[in-house]
């Protein structure tokens, strides 16, 4: 067997297990949290007074406008000097989630202007209040026109995770990095690790188009199946 495929075997169950331990776990929780900052977040540009919605349009700017290593940087490194000391992953997880909320404010916000009018002015002659209408007849619709670039999201979010080994996290990547310091084999460990990203991709990637084909009607219109 060649070396370079021995060191590849050897190496996979560490690569895996910092997978299954912290890349996933940590895409996972940080893009619930995000959608649910973003969503709100989105509300809030939308319905609230405008000084509430100049707070939210600010976050959106700051975030998107910054590098989410640096993000990472601050929360992890630069906070202690403030005296706010945040372990490795919960401050990936803020960061993440945070990063992630900025920018799917912005698709559930163009998902929720998408909706026609009409849709409001039929909840109200039935008796419906803003919230009302907006969680039984807006947001369904909405979801069915989020669900793409969300998931595209998703997808980013689970390779941008390597980010972390940057603040210590011991996840996939940084698991290969701690091989290439033992064995001075950088090219083959980060092939392995690239490897293994564009598994996990190709799955969620096969995941989105499965659940888009449920969602998905005839003609490019969406529509729901049982």
């Amino acid at each position: 067997m060649p070396p370079f495929l021995q060191l590849m075997i050897e190496s996979a169950p560490a690569l895996f297990w910092g997978a299954m331990r912290f890349t996933i776990p940590l895409a996972i929780l940080s893009f619930a949290l995000g959608l649910a900052l973003g969503f709100l977040t989105a509300v809030v540009r939308l319905f609230a007074p405008a000084p509430v919605a100049a707070i939210a349009r600010f976050y959106v700017w700051f975030i998107r406008g910054t590098p989410l290593l640096v993000q990472l940087f601050v929360i992890f490194y630069g906070l202690p000097s403030a005296g706010i000391l945040i372990d490795a992953f919960p401050a990936a997880l803020i960061g993440f989630s945070l990063s992630v909320g900025a920018y799917t404010s912005e698709i559930i916000r163009a998902a929720l202007s998408s909706i026609p009018k009409g849709q409001w002015e039929a909840a109200y002659s039935i008796g419906m209040t803003q919230g009302q209408a907006l969680r039984r007849t807006i947001v369904p619709q909405a979801v069915r026109v989020a669900l793409p670039p969300l998931s595209n999201s998703f997808i980013s979010l689970v390779k941008d995770t390597s980010l972390a080994a940057a603040i210590t996290v011991p996840e996939m990547f940084q698991q290969a990095q701690r091989i290439v310091a033992v064995t001075y084999e950088p090219l083959i460990l980060y092939i392995e690790a690239a490897l293994f990203y564009l598994v996990l991709s190709s799955v969620l990637s096969a995941l989105q188009a499965r659940l888009e084909r449920r969602f998905s009607g005839h003609g490019g219109h969406w529509e729901s199946r049982p």
